[in-house]
């Protein structure tokens, strides 16, 4: 084979590559908006149809449908801005290399520990929070906007954020990695019209940043001091403190299991969604 037809080769190779790899992240983040997914399948509807009116030989369907995917590609552009904006926001937060750091078994189960600990002890005193942990992808967004702390996770001092007298108790507690990067951070609040009407404030934030980004979304309610989980833009409400922590174990492991040096493979534990 000459070196051109191997350049040849490789550029195709590469072409495909790139392909394979925009299709991955859009569908993706299509996953996870609800809106989004429905046009798919609304795209996909249409591109069917125009092939049965094809193969059938149906000439008034197939010439409306002709106009149909003329304009459709613009009128979507238009109806449809936000939610693409926000898939594109989704694409730039993402990191390529996955999280900043993979914490080990020990940092993994320590950090566990302090944050259901704050979340058993807010829970008693029914001291609202919202604590949000970093993965994939980035919230530097929200970490801008918010008050920097970057200090060592414990219990006292998540408990010590969300004093109701503390001036950074209003908005949620970032965590990237073993640290709490900020305080008082404002997320986006989701617009599901499914959520139910008595969720307050910080469930729909912990919803809505959860649709946004592949975090870890912790709330403690105010009103009811109940303990619940957003992940996915899945709501996993009321769960008891084991609950919590099995989830948090499960979901902060690294995404290929690791072989820890004494031979013994990382132990994870399952969760149960509460709807």
């Amino acid at each position: 084979m000459s070196l051109v037809k191997v350049v040849e080769t490789a550029k195709s190779l590469v072409d495909i590559l790139l392909v394979w790899l925009v299709l991955y992240y859009v569908l993706k983040s299509l996953r996870k908006n609800v809106k989004m997914v429905l046009l798919f399948k609304g795209i996909i509807f249409i591109f069917l149809l125009k092939l049965v009116s094809v193969v059938f030989d149906l000439v008034t369907i197939g010439y409306l449908l002709d106009y149909v995917l003329e304009w459709g590609i613009l009128a979507i552009i238009v109806i449809f801005q936000p939610e693409i904006r926000n898939v594109l926001e989704q694409l730039g937060r993402s990191q390529l290399l996955g999280r900043h750091k993979v914490l080990t078994v020990d940092e993994r189960e320590k950090i566990v520990y302090e944050i259901v600990t704050a979340m058993e002890a807010m829970k008693k005193t029914r001291t609202g929070a919202l604590i949000v942990l970093e993965r994939d992808n980035s919230l530097n967004d929200y970490i801008e906007k918010s008050k920097k702390i970057y200090a060592e996770i414990s219990s006292e001092l998540l408990v010590t954020l969300f004093f109701p007298n503390n001036p950074l108790h209003d908005g949620g507690v970032i965590i990237q990695g073993d640290k709490i990067t900020s305080a008082r951070a404002v997320f986006p609040t989701s617009d599901n019209l499914k959520i139910s009407k008595r969720l307050g404030t910080r469930h729909r934030a912990a919803l809505g940043i959860s649709e946004l980004t592949d975090c870890i979304a912790l709330v403690v309610s105010e009103e009811t001091g109940r303990l619940s989980v957003a992940i996915g833009g899945e709501l996993h409400y009321n769960l008891s403190a084991d609950e919590v922590k099995l989830l948090l174990l499960e979901e902060l492991r690294p995404k290929q299991s690791m072989v820890l040096e004494d031979g013994e493979e990382e132990e994870g534990g399952s969760n149960e969604e509460v709807k």
